[in-house]
């Protein structure tokens, strides 16, 4: 089983996968990050699914398709599996998993009983944990946060500080972004296909219980995106849906 161009070899402990997949038990063949040589690592299908300078430890499993790479670290009991791409420096832990086409890069940390899956990506210093589940084509970029029950999908996008936590639902082609937090299905609401441009409109609660609104390039209150609309459509059609979707979110917020 000795494969001369990689870091591991695959040894003769087997299991079968919660799929059914044989693994092998993996031993440290090169000195790479913290793991000396003959140390022995987490469970691989096959020499293609762990490349470059990555890890897996303990009873950690990748199969199928799935490929883990770069100086990325696959922990605990945590498995990746079908297609799902795991690189940079990013870190699956506990009893996580990321399965589907799903891919976790760049600083990405998922942990707990986390689900990454469906076309989604988690990237740059963005962290999913407790129950949260994170799929579809849904995107979760910069210091961004799921956890708890919360649920992010569809072609939603969750980037900067935002927080998205408890039971909420994140989905359709929201954004939520800034130092938003949305706990439940009451922080944020989301309008699609407005305006000349066909854009969506999200309106969220930040941390500091104030609302933001963001539509296209624009963030700002909802006070500021009424002036931008009477600035930029005046009392023409687009103007008149925009304010219709201003008095909807003063609404939902109590403004």
């Amino acid at each position: 089983m000795e494969n001369n161009n990689k870091h591991f070899v695959l040894t003769d402990e087997t299991k079968r996968s919660r799929q059914g997949a044989i693994l092998h038990r993996i031993r440290c063949t090169r000195s790479v990050q913290d793991v000396a040589v003959g140390a022995t690592g987490g469970w691989v299908e096959k020499y293609e699914n762990l490349c470059g300078n990555a890890w897996v430890y303990g009873d950690a499993e990748i199969y199928g398709d799935a490929q883990v790479s770069g100086n990325a670290k696959i922990y605990g009991d945590a498995w990746v599996y079908g297609d799902a791409q795991v690189y940079g420096n990013a870190q699956v832990i506990g009893d996580a998993q990321v399965y589907g086409d799903a891919k976790v890069y760049g600083n990405a940390q998922v942990h707990g009983d986390a689900e990454i899956y469906g076309d989604a990506q988690v990237c740059g210093n963005a962290k999913i944990y407790g129950d949260a589940q994170v799929s579809g084509n849904a995107q979760v970029i910069g210091d961004a946060q799921v956890y708890g029950d919360a649920q992010v999908y569809g072609d939603a996008e969750v980037f900067c500080k935002a927080e998205i936590c408890g039971n909420a639902q994140v989905h359709g082609d929201a954004e939520i972004s800034g130092d938003a937090k949305v706990c439940g299905s009451n922080d944020y609401c989301c309008f699609q296909s407005f305006g000349r441009e066909g854009r969506t409109t999200t309106a969220f609660k930040e941390s500091s219980g104030a609302a933001k609104v963001r539509c296209g390039c624009f963030l700002g209150t909802v006070d500021e995106f009424e002036q931008r609309v009477e600035e930029t459509h005046g009392e023409s059609n687009y103007g008149l849906e925009y304010m219709a979707i201003i008095n909807v979110i003063r609404v939902r917020f109590k403004l």
